[in-house]
C-alpha cells in the first residue's frame, strides 16, 4: 500500500469487529500482514478458531474473561496497559500492513488507556500503514484524526426480545 490511513468502525450497532476482521480478510488475500489486537476481550470468540488458518494474521487479546459491566478492576486496566504497550510498539516498528485495535473505544470510555497516547501513535504512524479503530463511544479527537468514519446505528435488534447470544453469530 502506498499510503494507510485510519479507520474508525464505531456506534451502538452490531458489525464493527466484523467489517475490521472482513478487511483483515482482504487485506491478507492482496499479500499483506495483519495484526489485531483486541482490547477488553479475553473470552472465547468464533472468529479465533478461524484466524488461525491464516499465518498472516497475528491476534492478541488484552482482556479478561468477561466484559466490563460497570467499573473496571485493576486487572482489566493492567490487561489493556500491557495490551498497549505491546500494540504501541508493534505500530512504532512497522512491523505489519494492518493493523486492527478492536474495542479500543471501549478502552479509552473506561479509561484504561489514555487518549493522547493512541493520539500520539496514531500520529506517528509510518506513511504506509493501515489502521483499524472499533468500539462504542468513539471520542471525538478519534473521529477528527481518522480517515474513514463508520457508524454502525442500532435500528432494530433481537437482544431487546431476549435473544441471547448466539455461537458463530454474536461471539
Amino acid at each position: 500500500m502506498e499510503k494507510g490511513y485510519i479507520h474508525l468502525y464505531t456506534g451502538n450497532g452490531k458489525g464493527k469487529t466484523t467489517a475490521a476482521l472482513g478487511l483483515a480478510i482482504r487485506a491478507i488475500g492482496a499479500g499483506n500482514s495483519v495484526f489485531i489486537a483486541q482490547f477488553v476481550k479475553g473470552m472465547h470468540y468464533s472468529e479465533l478458531d478461524v484466524l488461525k488458518r491464516f499465518p498472516e494474521i497475528t491476534l492478541k487479546q488484552y482482556g479478561l474473561d468477561c466484559f466490563i459491566v460497570n467499573k473496571p478492576t485493576q486487572k482489566d486496566i493492567d490487561a489493556a496497559q500491557i495490551g498497549w504497550k505491546e500494540t504501541s510498539a508493534i505500530i512504532k516498528q512497522n512491523r505489519y500492513d494492518l493493523v486492527v485495535l478492536d474495542e479500543i473505544c471501549i478502552a479509552l470510555y473506561y479509561h484504561l488507556i489514555e487518549l493522547h497516547e493512541v493520539l500520539d501513535v496514531l500520529q506517528k504512524k509510518t506513511l504506509s500503514m493501515e489502521i483499524v479503530l472499533t468500539g462504542r463511544y468513539a471520542p471525538k479527537e478519534l473521529i477528527d484524526k481518522a480517515d474513514l468514519v463508520t457508524e454502525m446505528q442500532e435500528i432494530k435488534h433481537y437482544y431487546n426480545r431476549g435473544i441471547e447470544a448466539r455461537k458463530g453469530i454474536e461471539y
